[in-house]
């Protein structure tokens, strides 16, 4: 896809607008995916990242990795996703994919880092979904799972009810994946700030 200058810089105003609109609430959201990536430690080999969304993780992998692979179930979202990237010159570090969320086309232990960032919640076969991802990540792999805490999902209700909106929580909880986790086998390293709360999640 080849996309104008005036395309572009269009949708990076919009982007702008957005983040500064999380920061007016007091949430940083760039500042916050970074803090996530770093608590992931050293990454090497292949990255997927789980639910590219309008991409804002995405760039930051980008700029941290070479070569990602970002999937969604909309492909008109991860067409904003795309635009954001190619602004920022960093389309070609990023493969796009269009997958269903509970029955992925990558084969087992084929990726080294497994992200799923803030889309936990969102997940109503959040179970299947789950299995899905641990099952990709490499036996030696890290499975970064991040979602938000109690006092930003209140920030995220104040978010969508300015546009208009109701934000979405049907998923489960951290606590409760924690729990299913372990239960499998998997250990889990937690870390987190204010915002966001971060596992790490290994065998």
């Amino acid at each position: 896809m080849i996309y104008t200058k005036e395309e572009l810089e269009a949708h990076n105003r919009v982007y702008l607008a957005r983040q500064e609109m999380y920061s007016g609430y007091g949430y940083d959201n760039a500042a916050e995916r970074r803090f996530i990536i770093k608590q992931a430690g050293h990454i090497s080999g292949s990255v997927l990242e789980a639910g590219t969304g309008k991409g804002y993780l995405t760039l930051e992998l980008a700029r941290e990795y070479f070569s990602i692979t970002s999937y969604d179930v909309d492909p008109k979202i991860q067409e904003e996703a795309k635009k954001n990237l190619a602004f920022y010159g960093l389309l070609d570090h990023v493969r796009f994919m269009i997958e269903k969320k509970d029955k992925l086309s990558f084969k087992d232990g084929c990726f080294d880092a497994v992200f799923c960032v803030n889309t936990l919640h969102h997940l109503a076969n959040s179970a299947a979904v789950l299995d899905e991802l641990t099952r990709v990540t490499a036996t030696y792999g890290k499975f970064i799972l991040s979602d938000f805490t109690e006092k930003t999902f209140r920030i995220m209700d104040l978010v969508h009810a300015a546009d208009g909106g109701k934000h979405e929580v049907i998923g489960w909880t951290m606590d409760k994946t924690a729990g299913y986790l372990k239960n499998k086998g998997f250990k889990i390293k937690e870390n987190g700030d204010d915002y966001q709360r971060v596992f790490i999640i290994g065998r």
